[in-house]
């Protein structure tokens, strides 16, 4: 019995350390940044110096205070990740492109 018992307290141990990563939607460190997973567009961002940038923009586009992502609530999250998809064209495509080669 005295066995049993350690092993359901164990497994109940082990349960609490995985339930703040589940609820929370799932990140990983990678080289380069962390890496989440977006639930809602089933897909993966890598968080960079570039994501940084987008999210800097939305705290100030949204009228939010400076804080860090993983201090985020899942819903301010999720807004975070749709406002991204919303924006992922503002991308600065001309930044490789030549000007004084334009000649109108």
């Amino acid at each position: 019995m005295r066995t049993s018992s350690r092993f359901f307290s164990w497994l109940v141990f082990a349960a609490l350390l995985t339930v703040p990563a589940v609820l929370s939607g799932c990140s990983a460190r990678v080289s380069g940044g962390y890496h989440y997973y977006d639930a809602d567009y089933n897909d993966y961002h890598t968080w960079n110096s570039g994501e940084t940038v987008y999210y800097t923009r939305w705290e100030h586009d949204t009228h939010r205070g400076h804080r860090d992502f993983d201090k985020r609530s899942d819903n301010e999250r999720r807004e975070y990740w749709k406002w991204r998809h919303d924006h992922d064209h503002d991308h600065d495509h001309d930044h490789d492109h030549d000007h004084d080669n334009d000649r109108h």
